[in-house]
């Protein structure tokens, strides 16, 4: 089983910057990760995810260009740069983790679905002020 610890979250004004880091407790090498978030008063939505080797990303239409995932596999960590961050990205954001052969996805892809996922963080909290 793994465990993800998010962090990384807080205030930030409009336009600027935060590196958002999620900490598996173990190897996460035949893991696709994701990012997700969750906004006040509205569903949780897709945010970003990565294959296991890193080899291909997928973004939410509303962050491409301005987030940027990546992950270290020596390290066990995912990553979310967040640049140009704007009031409606305030949310909470949550890592999230699936096991790359149980399902019959191509292995060299990361799901958007949040129905892939087994394994969650609870969550770091991004603030944007205007």
């Amino acid at each position: 089983q793994v465990q993800l610890v998010e962090s990384g979250g807080g205030l930030v004004q409009d336009g600027g910057s935060l590196r958002l880091s999620c900490a598996a407790s173990g190897s996460t090498t035949n893991y696709a990760m994701g990012w997700f978030r969750r906004a006040p008063g509205k569903e949780r939505e897709f945010v970003a995810s990565i294959s296991w080797n890193g080899g291909s990303t997928s973004y939410a239409d509303s962050v491409r260009g301005r987030f940027t995932i990546s992950r270290d596999n020596v390290k066990n960590t995912v990553y979310l740069q967040m640049n140009s961050l704007k009031p409606e990205d305030k949310a909470t954001y949550y890592c999230a983790a699936y096991w790359i052969y149980g399902t019959t996805r191509d292995v060299n892809t990361a799901s958007s679905s949040a129905e892939y996922y087994d394994y969650w963080g609870r969550g770091t909290q991004v603030t944007v002020s205007s």
